[in-house]
């Protein structure tokens, strides 16, 4: 059987992959890891660099309705072949930043052509084992792009910003296939939780949207958790430690107590599937403040509502064990389960699944152990299900792709565009 790769190929004979992979290279060489502690948007400088290039990579591929938002987002239009320009606009949307957990600076991509299948050993003595992963011993034969072990790769989400680039293009290059308009979103500070929090809604023109920010071949995602976070804040008592008796309330002492009262069997390493979890997530202080973010994450609201009542309780019996110190619990929603809402337009997930049927792949409906910009967008009223990408481990420098995974989500996509034109 033909590879993902070879069964899309450009007029001058080179496959999707073959486009995919530069654009990609280029892209995560960018430095763009927001940062959830700062309030602009967005959060970082580097951002826009690479929301510049796209804007200038755009306008090469000869769109000429390219906009660069005041917040750094990137909106692009392709305007429908003729005689479809009646069908409703479909919207794409992947994000330009990478995650803070693990360094995005100087992010050095390796490929491996033909992966031999050996172990792939990596900086710092860590290790692409692929008895331990299943996905990576399949890749056997075929390429993949990994992390040199000092960074993150950033496929996350860079590899969904590749591919709609690429689809782009080939539509581009391929006039007689029949699309309606087609609307594509870079949005910033994806992972920082707030990647719409400055989104220039009215000029959205998407009747649906759908992002690229997934993982193995075949996912599609149209649920996803309800996400809260909380910042516990810990007012200590200081004074001198030599004479501290039955005087100090050390807010430190306070947070870590905090802390520990989160459930490990709700933790993110203890849970999967549709179980939620608290996840402590930064914690700082000094004998007289201190300051906890803890993210609560369920798939109902109902489980929701039972931790931010749990923070409550943990946060008065802090004060109890520390009676001169007081913890104050002020929690922020991010984003909600977007699966009712996309239930009521019934069409945008037919048509998704039309398009992985008619591009040769299997597909794979699970929850999102997370969210995505589409979870707020759905929020918003535009419906905004997931697509895979082709990327592992993320968050982490054991990061890689699949190339012909990258290529497989790029012909869903141009399988999509057709659909939509078809059925409206």
């Amino acid at each position: 059987m033909a590879t993902a790769t070879e069964q899309t190929v450009l007029p001058e004979g080179r496959t999707l992959g073959d486009q995919i992979v530069p654009r990609f290279l280029r892209y995560v060489r960018i430095w763009t890891t927001s940062d959830r502690r700062v309030s602009d948007t967005p959060s970082t400088a580097g951002q826009w660099d690479l929301a510049k290039v796209l804007v200038q990579e755009l306008r090469d591929l000869g769109l000429s309705d390219v906009e660069l938002s005041e917040h750094c987002y990137v909106i692009a239009r392709l305007p429908a072949t003729a005689g479809q320009e009646h069908v409703p606009t479909v919207g794409f949307m992947a994000h330009l930043d990478t995650t803070s957990d693990v360094s995005g600076k100087d992010v050095n991509p390796v490929v491996e052509k033909n992966y031999s299948g050996a172990v792939i050993h990596l900086a710092g003595g860590l290790r692409l084992d692929p008895e331990a992963e299943p996905d990576l011993a399949a890749h056997r034969g075929r390429d993949i792009i990994h992390s040199d072990g000092t960074t993150l790769l950033g496929a996350d989400d860079k590899a969904g910003i590749a591919i709609l680039m690429t689809t782009l293009e080939y539509l581009g290059r391929n006039p007689e296939i029949p699309h309606g308009p087609v609307e594509i979103i870079f949005t910033p500070d994806e992972e920082a939780g707030k990647g719409l929090s400055g989104i220039p809604l009215e000029k959205i023109r998407s009747s649906a949207c759908y992002t690229l920010d997934g993982g193995p071949q075949g996912e599609l995602e149209a649920e996803c958790f309800n996400a809260y976070k909380a910042d516990i804040e810990f007012k200590g008592r200081a004074i001198h430690v030599g004479t501290a008796r039955g005087i100090l309330a050390n807010a430190v002492a306070m947070a870590a107590s905090y802390a520990c009262m989160l459930p490990r069997s709700e933790s993110p390493e203890a849970t999967d599937g549709y179980y939620g979890y608290y996840c402590p997530m930064d914690i700082q202080g000094d004998l007289e403040n201190a300051r906890l973010e803890v993210f609560l994450r369920d798939f109902e609201q109902e489980g929701i509502q039972r931790r931010l009542e749990a923070l409550e309780s943990f946060a008065r019996a802090v004060e109890a064990q520390f009676p001169a110190g007081s913890v104050h619990v002020k929690p922020q929603l991010q984003y909600l389960n977007m699966k009712e809402k996309i239930r009521q337009r019934p069409e945008v997930m037919e048509f998704l699944r039309e398009a992985f049927v008619r591009a040769g792949v299997e597909t794979r409906l699970q929850p999102i152990r997370g969210g995505t910009d589409g979870s707020r967008l759905t929020e918003l009223g535009i419906p905004t299900p997931n697509i895979f990408t082709g990327g592992r481990n993320y968050h982490s420098r054991l990061e890689w792709v699949s190339v012909d995974e990258m290529a497989a989500a790029c012909r869903v996509v141009i399988e999509l565009v057709k659909v939509w034109a078809e059925q409206s």
